[in-house]
């Protein structure tokens, strides 16, 4: 895409840690010699998954928590931390399981996203998961998560409305439909 070269990293040492970050500074320097320091942002996991789950009726299953990050509850897609041990299908499966109580024999991968790259290096897989069949694993939440099905109209309306607001749900609402509307499943 470009014919620019990466900057050199002059050094690199990592200035903070918590639970679920990591926070890096790096001294690079331009191909035209500027030399400036970053700082990055980077997760403490091997990735993580959001999963687009359509059901028999044609609607997205979608589940409301609570978000830390702003201080209220929130309606988005089943998503989660990619295991070390785990693949990206395997990983979406299991959350589908622990936020739904429901498996997928067909998933399929969208993309891969990410959020503000000019400082954090997390990265998101959009899963497409079909075919659902009812299966419950114990999953990681302080409190039983409520799930709802919504059409892909009704998700565009609340969509609007504010309700969905989260970036990685509302880029995958559109690509999941885009998606099914280019294999004639919509």
């Amino acid at each position: 895409m470009s014919d620019r070269h990466k900057p050199e990293v002059l050094a690199s040492r990592w200035v903070a840690h918590s639970r679920l970050f990591h926070v890096e500074e790096q001294k690079l320097r331009f191909g035209n010699g500027v030399e400036r320091t970053y700082e990055r942002l980077n997760p403490g996991f091997h990735g993580a998954v959001m999963v687009i789950a359509l059901d028999a009726d044609g609607k997205l299953l979608l589940v409301r928590e609570y978000g830390a990050g702003v201080g209220d509850y929130y309606l988005s897609f089943p998503k989660g931390a990619v295991h070390a041990e785990e693949s990206i299908l395997d990983a979406a499966n299991r959350e589908l399981m622990e936020e739904t109580g429901h498996g997928a024999h067909r998933l399929d991968v969208l993309c891969e996203l990410t959020l503000s790259p000019s400082y954090m290096g997390n990265r998101m897989s959009l899963v497409l998961a079909r075919e659902l069949f009812p299966k419950r694993l114990p999953g990681d939440e302080p409190e039983p998560l409520i799930v709802s099905a919504h059409s892909f109209d009704e998700l565009i309306e609340l969509q609007r409305a504010g309700v969905v607001h989260e970036a990685y749900a509302v880029a995958a609402l559109f690509l999941a439909r885009e998606r099914l509307a280019a294999a004639e499943v919509l």
